[in-house]
């Protein structure tokens, strides 16, 4: 393998079942494997501010950058596709890196209506905030109680999260401020929200192109 490539662990997803609590999901650990991790931690942009950044506004590294591409590829929207029963063939995709959490991050929440499908890869080693359930993503029963989760994801070593959006796809996770590198894909809609988003993403992507080349 070259090693400017990564090699996701489709098989993983493919035979993870889809958890029905509290809403459609599947939850894949090391969907990037051990030695691709260990090379991606050496490799990801420097993010020191928080929010979500697309990719044309960083500087990446060609590992980083194949595993985008891989992300945005047919297999992995196949195989989410057959997982969901959902028909993703002409779905636009939107994808975003974020570096750091900040203190108003994680609160609860729905996506917008214009992305049909969630996916949430983490990159993160563990740590001990981690560990002390900060910064873990939370699945939950509730849109008011951030304790009220069927399944808390830590972000960490790989792994996946996927869910479509629907209309009890509450999330969110504790306060957490540091550190928590995230690749979020999603896979819109095709009306005229989700071509206002794409628009507002690709606009984001200038913005924050010019303001790191200032």
């Amino acid at each position: 393998m070259s090693t400017s490539e990564i090699t996701p662990d489709y098989a993983a997803l493919q035979k993870t079942l889809v958890s029905a609590n509290p809403f459609p999901h599947v939850v894949v650990p090391h969907f990037i494997r051990s030695d691709d991790l260990r090379a991606l931690h050496a490799s990801l942009p420097e993010i020191t501010s928080g929010g979500s950044f697309p990719p044309e506004a960083l500087a990446l590294s060609p590992l980083v950058k194949n595993l985008i591409a891989q992300l945005k590829g047919p297999e992995l929207r196949r195989l989410i596709a057959a997982k969901f029963d959902l028909d993703l063939h002409d779905a636009p995709v939107m994808l975003t890196l974020r570096g750091r959490t900040r203190e108003k991050d994680g609160r609860i929440h729905r996506d917008s209506a214009a992305k049909r499908v969630t996916v949430l890869l983490y990159l993160n080693p563990t740590a001990a905030a981690f560990q002390r359930q900060e910064g873990c993503l939370r699945l939950l029963r509730s849109p008011d109680d951030v304790e009220n989760y069927a399944v808390e994801v830590p972000p960490i070593n790989g792994t996946m999260l996927v869910f479509p959006n629907c209309a009890t796809s509450w999330h969110g996770h504790r306060r957490y401020v540091g550190p928590r590198y995230t690749i979020q894909l999603n896979y819109m809609e095709t009306g005229s929200k989700a071509r206002s988003e794409l628009r507002r993403h690709k606009f984001s992507a200038l913005a924050k192109r010019l303001t790191f080349a200032a």
